[in-house]
């Protein structure tokens, strides 16, 4: 069963909004909203980015590998789809 506000942080995944970023060139490293051109347009709040954490760890979602320092996009897995049809997915 997930939360709330894992709900809402699995909507935003699967809506292509939300980005991971590795640390590299000199910026902390984690989750960011994508802005209409798919570059990062600021920080998630905790609450979202520890909703992805715990997305993440169960299966829900998945960071895929980029090369170089580029953001990495946060896709739900198939698992993730079939939790948001259960959950009345828009």
């Amino acid at each position: 069963m997930v939360t709330k506000n894992e709900t809402s942080a699995l909507r935003h995944v699967a809506a292509g909004e939300v980005l991971f970023h590795s640390g590299l060139w000199g910026v902390p490293m984690g989750f960011l909203w994508a802005g209409g051109d798919g570059l990062s347009a600021g920080r998630l709040p905790q609450w979202a980015a520890d909703a992805v954490v715990v997305l993440e760890r169960r299966g829900l979602v998945a960071i895929r590998a980029v090369a170089g320092a580029r953001d990495a996009a946060v896709r739900v897995t198939e698992a993730g789809m079939r939790q948001l049809g259960g959950v009345g997915a828009r």
